[in-house]
């Protein structure tokens, strides 16, 4: 398998780090560049393993600045790029529209923009893999599911930024020939999660016994997808699928928001030694959120059957896996919840 350079951005956050690590670890003849703000959600302990590894090289910058990414192409002739860097935090989307914007659509326009000028227009060789999320195809009823080909009808200011992005992406595509691919993807959880999401925040309020803030009657779905399978999922695309088209990563596990954090505490209540019940004790019901899509739900049939992708956990698993890291990690845990994590933590859900 031939060499690539490999710019992964936000390679030092959740998914990212996973699939830096995956492909350090699994392509020893690539060279993988980490290139991450380490904002709050980017932390590099979470890449701490693969730190030394001869093919992994770290790189502080900013996907908003046009000259340093150019400076990086160039430096390092970088091949492919597989964009995960953004915003991703739907509360926080609300309280601040404009840093969304300025991420995931400038950011994204000047990553595009530093390939297509060191790649001068080839098609060979290079590929933009840009990650995406469900929430562009707004909302789902009781039924369906969501396709490659559902149409884009984002409702908060993070998805509309993402459907954004994706849009910039295939206009690229179209427009210069660039080797575009894109994968949106359902919710992911698992190690190194900022527990600002639904699983990290609540495993983390469960060991100290906080409340467990619902939003509005909980019975809001999503999907789930275990990070590692997510990691799993970008590798078979990256190398096997076709330039120019659209996946759709599921992990086929519906949940009531309300029947997930029961049986988190029901688990955290047998890993803790707790008695059956007292962790429900601390779900609290809160306001709804303003724009709350009330169902996502993935159709994953388009990379299973072109890629032969599936997931290797359940949800059960998963979370099992998820929460002994957790307990685990707990120094980790507590090292990102200090500091500013607090004052957010109160102004969202105090």
């Amino acid at each position: 398998m031939s060499s690539k350079n490999i710019l992964i951005t936000g390679a030092a956050g959740f998914i990212g780090s996973h699939v830096a690590r995956l492909f350090v670890n699994k392509y020893p003849e690539y060279n993988i560049f980490n290139f991450d703000l380490l904002t709050y959600a980017g932390n590099l302990e979470n890449v701490k393993d693969i730190e030394a590894a001869g093919n992994y090289r770290f790189i502080k910058g900013d996907i908003c600045d046009l000259e340093t990414l150019r400076y990086v192409f160039k430096e390092y002739d970088i091949t492919h790029v597989i964009h995960f860097a953004a915003e991703s935090h739907v509360d926080r989307s609300i309280e601040n529209p404009f840093v969304f914007i300025e991420t995931n659509v400038m950011g994204t326009a000047n990553l595009l923009q530093a390939a297509r000028e060191h790649w001068d227009n080839e098609k060979d060789g290079h590929l933009f893999y840009h990650v995406s999320t469900d929430e562009v195809y707004g909302a789902l009823g009781e039924t369906g599911f969501f396709t490659e080909e559902t149409k884009y009808d984002p409702h908060s200011p993070y998805s509309a930024s993402k459907a954004s992005s994706d849009h910039m992406v295939r206009a690229f595509g179209d427009t210069y020939g660039m080797p575009v691919m894109i994968s949106n993807c359902s919710n992911n959880y698992g190690p190194f999660h900022f527990p600002e999401k639904l699983i990290p925040l609540f495993i983390n309020n469960i060991i100290q016994k906080k409340s467990l803030p619902v939003y509005g009657d909980g019975l809001y779905t999503r999907d789930w997808l275990y990070v590692i399978d997510h990691g799993t999922a970008i590798d078979a695309a990256f190398h096997n699928g076709k330039i120019g088209e659209t996946y759709n990563i599921g992990g086929f596990n519906e949940w009531k928001n309300i029947d997930l954090v029961k049986l988190l505490c029901s688990i955290m209540d047998r890993k803790l030694d707790r008695t059956q019940g007292e962790s429900e004790q601390l779900i609290t019901y809160i306001k709804d959120r303003p724009g709350h899509d009330r169902r996502y739900a993935i159709d994953a049939s388009k990379i299973n059957k072109e890629l032969g992708w599936y997931p290797s956990v359940t949800f059960e698993e998963g979370l099992e896996k998820t929460i002994d890291w957790y307990l685990a990690n707990s120094e980790w845990l507590e090292r990102v919840t200090s500091g500013d994590y607090r004052k957010y933590y109160e102004e969202m859900y105090g």
